[in-house]
């Protein structure tokens, strides 16, 4: 059992945590970790407790682990509430490989008629993470994050994204022009999220090939940025509510584009369910 901070697998995990890794990932938490594992992330070290190993599933999940050829290193409670920042930590991590998430990437899983989401200088990892979740939720085929944005496969992003970062194509340090122009070029119809629009989110018609914008939490998009798109939309709210949390504004926007996009193909029906706790 290592009890050390000082320990140079510890300091290792630490700097992988605080995103000084350009090759590793800190995936943390049972179900996150599990999910890391079914998408076949290539996860070379794992982290855990002694008390994290006498659950069931716990023990399934360092069976598997091991098969895969991770090494896993029992460290003490001290030393693990060390490296995490959650208030109740579960007393499991994994050090993953971070995915590939480039344009070339994102580019192999292009289809016919994508819902594309792209986030522009979204500055909070729970609101981003929580919009990659939404994402996968409604059926969308990728997520885009620009410069700017905060990093999807940081900590906290995935605890937000609860595995979907690891399962939907995404493109990261994008640059907002390029996208735009990767869409032009591929016949995708770009819309921005406008509070001055003077079409709603419903009156688009949402069936082919559509990208929705959504801009930082504070500011939004700029004028500049609102114009370059296909489209613009407002939600319409009741006063005197002027302005939702970005990652429920665009639940609300895809939705609607995914109710409508059901009904082009008929043969085909959404999973209704309810959200599992997180």
């Amino acid at each position: 059992m290592i009890t050390s901070r000082y320990n140079p697998l510890i300091q290792h995990a630490r700097a992988v945590s605080k995103g000084l890794s350009k090759e590793l990932i800190f995936v943390e938490g049972l179900r996150l970790c599990e999910e890391a594992v079914r998408s076949r992330l290539a996860c070379e070290e794992a982290l855990y407790t002694e008390k994290f190993a006498q659950d069931e599933r716990a023990v399934a999940l360092l069976a598997q682990l091991k098969r895969n050829g991770s090494r896993c290193t029992i460290i003490s409670e001290n030393i693990f509430a060390s490296l995490t920042d959650t208030k109740t930590p579960q007393g499991t991590v994994v050090l993953a490989r971070r995915p590939a998430t480039d344009r070339t990437a994102f580019e192999a899983s292009f289809r016919q008629d994508p819902l594309i989401v792209i986030l522009h200088r979204i500055n909070n990892p729970a609101n981003a993470g929580a919009m990659v979740r939404v994402a996968e939720a409604v059926g969308a085929t990728g997520v885009v994050a620009t410069e700017g944005t905060t990093d999807l496969l940081s900590p906290k992003a995935l605890r937000g994204a609860m595995g979907s970062s690891f399962r939907l194509p995404l493109w990261t340090h994008a640059k907002f022009d390029d996208v735009l122009s990767w869409c032009r070029e591929r016949g995708v119809c770009t819309v921005s999220a406008d509070l001055a629009a003077t079409q709603t989110h419903t009156d688009v018609a949402w069936t082919g090939a559509h990208a929705v914008i959504m801009g930082a939490e504070a500011g939004g998009l700029t004028e500049r940025e609102i114009q370059l798109a296909d489209e613009r939309i407002r939600i319409p709210m009741q006063p005197p509510v002027e302005s939702l949390n970005v990652a429920v504004a665009l639940a609300v926007v895809l939705y609607e584009a995914a109710r409508q996009r059901t009904l082009q193909a008929p043969g085909s029906s959404p999973k209704s369910t309810l959200p599992a706790g997180d």
